[in-house]
């Protein structure tokens, strides 16, 4: 830097603190995308348990019933 030229103090201007204003906001919206999306990860995790428990049970009373009918079935 030329040392005949005076120093300017650093200052804040408008268009800088709108820009560094979009940042945060963006930030904060990132941070919420990122936490409902994991929440709906969790829910959706649950979701999946339920529903392969159900066809475990379809499974498992079918085959109840096809081994409860060859028992009767055979003497």
């Amino acid at each position: 830097m030329d040392e005949s030229r005076p120093r300017y103090e650093a200052f804040d201007c408008a268009p800088g603190l709108r820009l560094a204003a979009h940042e945060r906001l963006s930030q904060v919206h990132h941070d919420n995308l990122v936490r409902r999306l994991d929440r709906l990860d969790e829910m959706i995790e649950r979701l999946e348990r339920r529903l392969w428990l159900a066809v475990y049970g379809v499974v498992a009373v079918i085959l109840a019933q096809a081994v409860q009918s060859f028992l009767v079935a055979t003497p």
